[in-house]
Parts: C-alpha cells; structure tokens; sequence
C-alpha cells in the first residue's frame, strides 16, 4: 500500500538495465499513489493506463495497470567493479573545506550557468560516518545540452562517467584529489529538492542520523560488485527516513 513491492521492482529493474536490457516496462495501481510516486521518483516514465475487465474482489473495483517504463544508463567511462571491500570513515571536519574548494573550482569553470549548486550526501552532515566521498548536486539550464557546461567542467578536473536520461536527465561526473562525484540535474528539479529535504532532516535530527548510520555500518562489509549495489540495497531505509524529511 506504500508502494514497498514497486520499491522492490525498481531496484530489479535497475539490475537488469545494467545487464544489457534495453528496456524495462513496470506495471503500478493507478489508484495507489505510494507505488505511482516510487516509480516516478525512480526515473520511470508513465506511458499510459492498461484498461481491463478483471474485478479485484479484495479492492472492490476494477484492476487498471499504470504501465511505466525506464531506459537504460549510458555509461560514457567503463563501469569498474570494486576491487576491495568499502569502508567508512569517522566524519572528518575537512570535509566541508573540500567541498568549498570545489565549490570554487565549479563556479569558476560555468560561472552564471550554476543554477544551485550544494554539498549533499553523508559528508555534508556533521557527526555522519561516511565514504570519503564529497556529493555534489549541480543545477544547470538543460542537462541535456551538454555542449553548454560539459566541456568546461572536464576542462576543470571533471569527467564525464554516465548519461541517465530516464532518471531526471541525471549526469554524473567524477574528479579525484578528492574523490567527488558532481551529479548534474536540470534547473529545478525535485529530486535535488528531495535530496536537500534528506540532508537537512540528518542534521538536524540525531535519532535518525544513528539510524542511517547503523544501517549503512551493517550493509558497509558485505561484497559488493559495484557500488551502487550498495546504495540500492539502503533504499529501505533512506525512504523509511524520507518519508519524516519530507513530512
């Protein structure tokens, strides 16, 4: 009922996407707004309602299918498998200095083309253990348009490492010295608006803050092929925390 099993069929999809589909198609209620948002949230893109005859006893109405669909990533760097297990750091007080400096290095390089620009992910929360990882989120015009920020920002130190046109028109870039990773969203998008609201609410709340860290210690030393298995797999709990971010 809120939308837990569509959650779950993301995440398969997303796998299969990154072994070679070329396309995945999901069905949701249309009538449950939980599972229609977690699809949408996810990237996927509503193409339509799939009438039928079929009575749900246990719903009282009609069963309509709301068919979704989501293209695959195109990764423009080769996706690497992790060599060695990840690992957590205690939360360093230089992270934010380094996302200055970054900061920086990004306004210099678009200028009045940084719609927003912000410090996201668990090393911009005071207190959070975390990969040594600096998150940026990165507002510009179109994502689309690449030939108005993409060069620049490879010229900066930037590299381009993958296109997710079904996912908001996502683009990731990565640099190193430190390890950053810039996700580039269009102009008002709110999937950076959902990922301010997560960020805020760890801050300011420490129950939570404990909790996401505790899941992220238990599921930190499992093997893992990429590392965004690791990140699907605290989907669970970063909706759990969601849903009192946004409330």
């Amino acid at each position: 009922g809120n939308g837990y099993t569509t959650r779950a069929a993301v995440l398969v999809s997303r796998y299969a996407l990154e072994r070679g589909a070329a396309r995945v198609f999901l069905r949701a209620d249309p009538e449950n707004v939980g599972s229609c948002r977690v699809a949408e949230k996810a990237g996927f893109t509503r193409e339509g309602v799939l009438r039928s005859a079929h009575w749900n006893e246990r719903l009282g109405r009609r069963q309509d299918w709301a068919i979704y669909s989501l293209l695959p990533v195109e990764y423009v760097a080769p996706r690497q498998t992790l060599r060695a297990p990840l690992e957590l750091d205690e939360y360093d007080e230089g992270w934010p200095a380094l996302y200055a400096r970054e900061e920086t290095r990004i306004r210099g390089a678009l200028g009045d083309r940084v719609v927003r620009l912000e410090h996201t992910g668990s090393t911009s929360v005071p207190g959070l253990a975390a990969k040594p990882i600096i998150d940026i989120c990165l507002e510009v015009a179109d994502t689309r348009d690449e030939a108005a920020y993409a060069a620049d920002l490879e010229a900066a130190g930037y590299s381009l490492v993958l296109r997710e046109p079904g996912w908001y028109e996502h683009r990731l870039f990565r640099a190193t010295d430190p390890t950053v990773h810039l996700h580039v969203f269009p102009a008002g998008c709110e999937e950076v608006a959902r990922m301010l609201a997560f960020r805020d609410h760890l801050r300011a709340d420490a129950a939570d803050r404990e909790l996401y860290e505790r899941s992220k210690r238990e599921l930190i030393g499992r093997d893992w092929e990429y590392m965004q298995d690791y990140a699907d797999a605290k989907s669970a709990v970063v909706a759990d925390i969601m849903r009192r971010a946004v409330a």
